[in-house]
C-alpha cells in the first residue's frame, strides 16, 4: 500500500509499505477513505519529535471503512464508515475511567507518533470499540476528517478549560484550523466578543466569516492597545493560546484581566517567559492539555444538523499520490491560503 512514511529531521517520503494486519483481538483494520495533515505532523517533519522511530507511517485524523474486524470487538463490523479518533483509548485504566483518554496508559496520542498512522491506504487501529465513532449519514467524510482532532481540540482545550461563558469577552492567538475550531465552538457558549489575532489577512478574514467580532494583525498593529481600545483597559476575559510559540503566549499573557483564563492549546517546542512577576497577583488560572475526545460524540451530533460551517475550513484537495505536494502547500501555508486540506484516497 501507499504511505507517507517519516525517516527523521525534513525527510518524508510516499512509498509502498505493507499492508497492517490484525495483531490484537482488539484491533481493527480500516481502509482510509479521506486524511488530512496536521500542525503536528509538520511538527514532526521539522523534527520537533525526534523520539519518532525513523519508518514511521504519518497522520492521525481520519475517515474510513472498516475491513477487518478483530475477535474482541464488539461495536463496530467490517463495512462500517467510521471516524478515526486522533486519540486510542482502552477505556478500562485509570486515566480512561476519567475520560483522561490523552493519557490511556496503552494508548493516547498514538496513531503516526508511537505507532503506524493514518496517511496511507490502510490502518491498523487499536482498541477500536473505545476510539472510534461511527458517522451520522447527515455528516460528508470531509467534514469529518475535521473531528478527528481539530473540532475537540479548540473546544476542550482551548474552549471548555478556558471556561468560556455567556456575556465574556475572548481572544484567540492563532487563526489555523485549531484557533478557528475554538471559534466556531466558542459560538456555544455565546460570548460577547471573539477578537481574532494572526498575522495572515486571508485567515482573518475567514474568520470573521465564521463569527470573529473583532480581528487583529499582529504584524502590523499593537495588539495590547487594539485589545484596550475593543475591551476596556483590564482586558480580556479568556485569552487561548493556539500556535505554540513564544510570541503568541506572550500575547496572551499581556492582554488577559485579573480573574480570566489562559488556555494554552498550541504545541510549544521552546521554552517560553512566564511573567509570574507580573502575573501572581492577578487571580488567573492558566490550563495546559492535550485532547482527550471525550466530547467528540457531542460535537458529531452539533455537525449533524449542518448549522457549523466547518466546509469552509477545508481550502485544498489532493489525492493521496500527491500527498508530498500537499505537505509543501500546508508548510507555505500562507502563501498558498491553505487552513485544512484533504486527501482522498478513493
Amino acid at each position: 500500500m501507499k504511505a507517507m512514511v517519516y525517516y527523521g529531521d525534513h525527510n518524508i517520503k510516499l512509498e509502498e509499505k505493507p499492508k497492517p494486519t490484525i495483531l490484537k483481538p482488539t484491533d481493527v483494520i480500516v481502509k482510509v477513505l479521506k486524511t488530512t495533515i496536521c500542525g503536528t505532523d509538520l511538527g514532526i517533519y521539522k523534527g520537533k519529535n525526534p523520539e519518532i522511530a525513523s519508518g514511521r507511517i504519518l497522520g492521525h485524523e481520519g475517515v474510513g471503512i472498516i475491513e477487518e474486524v478483530g475477535s474482541s470487538v464488539s461495536q463496530f463490523k467490517a463495512g462500517d464508515k467510521v471516524l478515526i479518533s486522533c486519540i486510542s483509548a482502552c477505556g478500562s485504566c485509570s486515566y480512561c475511567k476519567k475520560q483522561m483518554y490523552s493519557h490511556c496508559k496503552d494508548g493516547g496520542w498514538i496513531l503516526g507518533y508511537m505507532i503506524d498512522g493514518v496517511q496511507a491506504e490502510y490502518v491498523r487501529i487499536p482498541h477500536a470499540d473505545n476510539s472510534l465513532h461511527k458517522i451520522p449519514s447527515t455528516i460528508d467524510d470531509e467534514t469529518a476528517v475535521l473531528l478527528s482532532d481539530i473540532l475537540p481540540t479548540g473546544h476542550e482545550i482551548g474552549v471548555q478549560y478556558g471556561n468560556v461563558k455567556p456575556g465574556d469577552e475572548i481572544a484567540i492567538v492563532g487563526a489555523g484550523p485549531v484557533g478557528m475550531s475554538a471559534l466556531l465552538t466558542a459560538q456555544f457558549y455565546s460570548p460577547s466578543k471573539i477578537i481574532m489575532i494572526d498575522l495572515d489577512e486571508n485567515r482573518l478574514e475567514m474568520a470573521k466569516e465564521l463569527g470573529a467580532t473583532h480581528s487583529i494583525n499582529s504584524g502590523s498593529e499593537n495588539v495590547e492597545e487594539v485589545i484596550k481600545k475593543i475591551v476596556e483597559e483590564e482586558g480580556v476575559d479568556v485569552a487561548i493560546e493556539a500556535v505554540g510559540i513564544p510570541q503568541t503566549w506572550d500575547i496572551c499573557q499581556k492582554i488577559v484581566k485579573p480573574g480570566g483564563h489562559i488556555a494554552n492549546v498550541g504545541v510549544h517546542g521552546k521554552k517560553v517567559d512566564f511573567e509570574i512577576e507580573k502575573l501572581w497577583i492577578k487571580n488567573l488560572t492558566i490550563t495546559t492539555g492535550l485532547v482527550n475526545t471525550n466530547t467528540t460524540p457531542m460535537l458529531l451530533k452539533a455537525a449533524a444538523t449542518n448549522k457549523l460551517p466547518l466546509k469552509k475550513m477545508i481550502t485544498h484537495h489532493f489525492k493521496l499520490d500527491e500527498l508530498e505536494h500537499a505537505y509543501q502547500v500546508f508548510l507555505d501555508g500562507a502563501k498558498e491560503k491553505a487552513i485544512k486540506i484533504i486527501i482522498s484516497n478513493e
